[in-house]
Parts: structure tokens; sequence; C-alpha cells
């Protein structure tokens, strides 16, 4: 999904317009339709680890790309969906653990 650019969902615009942003991807073994859809919104908290050596691990998932794929769904029936993200890392450790300078 590399080099995708930015999505435009075409929330606003006609059916014609989504259609045409739609893209094949690989699912497993059968290749699908998906289409690109935007976050409008997000809320990306860190979750905090307090390690046994007394440094802070601090982590958060960040979505960068979202595709809602054509005639699939869950056991609820909710659409399915293909997060890409990436992982944030922060370390705050002990001056005993650092490194000399």
């Amino acid at each position: 999904m590399a080099g995708m650019g930015r999505f435009n969902a075409g929330l606003t615009v006609g059916k014609e317009a989504r259609v045409a942003n739609k893209i094949k991807i690989n699912l497993g073994t059968e290749e699908v339709e998906a289409l690109p859809v935007d976050i409008n919104q997000t809320n990306e908290y860190w979750n905090q680890y307090l390690l046994d050596d007394g440094s802070v691990v601090k982590m958060k998932l960040v979505a960068t790309k979202v595709l809602r794929v054509d005639n699939k769904y869950d056991l609820e029936g909710n659409p399915l969906y293909i997060v890409q993200s990436t992982n944030i890392t922060s370390v705050n450790a002990p001056d005993h653990l650092k490194k000399k300078s």
C-alpha cells in the first residue's frame, strides 16, 4: 500500500468519483477492490509502561491510511477495514542506564 498518497473518500462527491478512487489489493490469496476512506478525527493516546529497571516506555499507534474492502464483512455484518499504521515509541530511562558521554 506504500506510495498510495493522500486518500479522498469523496464524502461530498457523487458515486462516480468514489468508484474511480477504488483500488485493487491482495487480501490473502484473493484480489479485492477497496475504497480509501479519509480519517477525519483522531484521538491518539499514549500507552505507558513502567519497567522493572525504572525506565518508562510510552507507545501509541497512529493510523495513516484506511481502506474499506468491497463486499467483505465480519461476523456481525460490519464492513471489513484495512488500517495501515505506525507505532510511535518514547523511552525515558533512569540516568544510571543512559550512555555516558
